[in-house]
């Protein structure tokens, strides 16, 4: 087994090039290139069950419409438990054994969930299958949170977050919209929607499999440092909570807290606004669902075309700075939607849209300050914890906001969420003023450390 050590110095003294991204050094172009397709299948695949969830509840579990916020709410939620379970081994077991095995197993426990999902008899049974589905997106995007942060050198890394972002993006457009239409295009050739729904599960199925092999055998081998070098298991357990005595690193992990929160927030509740409000209209289930889904794409789509501006900006500005700017863009777009009186509205699209440019400024911005921080040795245990404060914002925002979802109505999540991160937007103020760390070394505005 080869093993690297993968720096995370501004320019990798013989380092390759992929397009505009400088790569760290013993990073071939394609690594990188399987570090992009897996971005572009594994977030697309964790978003499908966004669509899938209320397809199931409404056409193999039928559901009253009234429960399914808080069951919705309640799924995510153990999801989150599972997954706060999941990140720190997943962090640990990089930094000891690699990254690549722990990558191709997480997308085939997601396989296998996935080709179960739509055979629950009950809710319960559901939740057992959201379960296995949590082990492997855990797994999954623990690992491509940590190789985006090993393959780019640091001057290039606003640049590679961006980059891997719009893949993260172009999937969930393509995979999550895509195949979710295919549902409603099988109904529409006179299958029925069970038959529908179990088709479509397999293909996303098999997809999951495929990119498991993908990644088993196009990303780097080995661990980023040499056996001597490697952290002892105690350490590496206590390295992601010591970290945080960084100003920095304690930011990013705020950061987290409500950049994973954003996500999920919107992939749970705008599809369910949707899907309920098209429901309310006297849609079928497989219309209604598609309503959803389409907010949901309106909301990728916008983020997507502003992730290369950040992703610029972010390598010219101090990333405490760039962090700034992110999270208020987030606190903004998630209080907007106060102004939402109907979600299917052609003038509600534009909260749709800024509600879509927060959430992935949000992320970007959280996942280029955590990059550059996290010391190499113990990058996926400090990233670990960096997904486990994600897991936990998304535990407190689903659990929460499933319950007000139907007990207030959509509004009511959105601004639970959007006054969390005005609170992380103060501490950026603070540490930004106490400790705010190196300039990137691509030149920049707004001021240096």
């Amino acid at each position: 087994m080869s093993e690297t050590t993968v720096t995370g110095a501004a320019a990798a003294p013989g380092g390759l090039r992929f397009w505009f991204v400088e790569l760290a050094e013993g990073i071939s172009r394609s690594n990188f290139a399987t570090l992009l397709y897996s971005a572009f299948t594994a977030i697309g695949l964790l978003a499908f069950v966004s669509v899938s969830t209320p397809y199931i509840l409404n056409v193999y579990l039928k559901i009253p419409i009234a429960e399914q916020g808080q069951i919705a709410g309640d799924l995510a939620a153990w999801n989150e438990v599972a997954l706060l379970l999941v990140f720190g081994p997943a962090g640990i077991l990089a930094d000891r054994i690699g990254r690549t095995q722990v990558y191709a197993v997480g997308f085939v426990f997601m396989g296998i969930a996935y080709a179960l999902y739509p055979f629950a008899d009950s809710v319960t049974e559901l939740t057992a299958y959201r379960v296995v589905y949590a082990v492997g997106i855990g797994l999954a995007t623990a690992m491509l949170q940590t190789i985006s942060a090993d393959y780019p050198a640091n001057l290039s890394r606003g640049k590679a977050t961006a980059l891997i972002g719009t893949l993260n993006g172009l999937g969930v457009l393509v995979l999550t919209v895509g195949l979710g239409g295919l549902m409603k295009s099988f109904v529409a050739r006179g299958q029925d929607a069970e038959t529908a729904g179990y088709i479509v599960h397999f293909m996303v199925a098999g997809l999951c499999f495929l990119s498991a092999v993908v990644v088993a055998r196009g990303l780097k081998k080995g661990t980023v440092v040499s056996q001597a070098d490697r952290l002892p298991f105690a350490v590496l357990v206590r390295s992601g909570f010591s970290a945080a005595r960084n100003p920095r690193i304690a930011l990013a992990y705020a950061c987290a807290f409500i950049a994973r929160g954003d996500l999920v927030v919107i992939g749970t509740f705008v599809n369910l606004w949707g899907t309920s409000a098209g429901m309310a209209a006297g849609m079928e289930p497989a219309a209604a669902t598609a309503q959803g889904r389409l907010l949901f794409a309106a909301s990728t789509t916008a983020g997507l075309l502003w992730l290369p501006v950040m992703g610029f900006m972010l390598d010219k500005v101090n990333r405490v700075t760039g962090t700034l700017i992110c999270m208020t863009l987030a606190a903004l777009g998630f209080l907007f939607t106060d102004f939402v009186d109907d979600p299917l509205a052609k003038e509600s699209l534009i909260f749709f849209i800024l509600l879509g440019i927060g959430q992935i400024s949000a992320f970007v911005g959280a996942a280029t300050l955590i990059g550059q921080e996290a010391p190499i040795a113990s990058r996926g245990a400090v990233i670990g914890l960096f997904n486990i404060s994600g897991a936990l914002g998304i535990f407190v925002c689903t659990a929460i906001g499933g319950r007000l979802f139907d007990a207030i109505g959509p509004h009511a999540v959105f601004e639970m969420v959007g006054a969390l991160t005005v609170l992380v937007v103060l501490f950026a103020v603070w540490v930004r003023w106490k400790a705010p760390g190196p300039m990137t070394t691509g030149g920049g505005f707004m001021g240096a450390a």
